[in-house]
């Protein structure tokens, strides 16, 4: 079953294609994705890593946490799930 990866403090200027890249040198990597702000749409500086299995995730967050990667030390732990917020109405209430 796949795991995904949060990967954090990332350059603004890295691309989902060299993320991957990275990451594929500890196994499989099934999904590479970084945040981007709606409004601007500059990077946010983190992202996410779905690797293949428990395993390889295990060996990403060990060869990739604390590391250098294009100029900026990767913060990198299992992601956890984010819950799901009601949304308001935009601040007026509908009776």
């Amino acid at each position: 079953m796949a795991k995904k990866l949060y990967v954090g403090n990332l350059s603004y200027n890295t691309s989902e294609d060299s993320l991957r890249n990275l990451f594929s040198n500890f196994g499989s990597v099934a999904s590479a994705k970084i945040i981007f702000d709606r409004e601007t749409g500059n990077s946010k500086g983190f992202g996410f890593v779905e690797m293949s299995t428990d395993e390889e995730a295990s060996a990403a967050i060990a060869g990739t946490n604390g590391r250098e990667f294009e100029g900026r030390q990767l913060r990198v732990n299992e992601a956890m799930d984010k819950p799901r917020r009601e949304r308001d109405n935009g601040g007026y209430n509908r009776w």
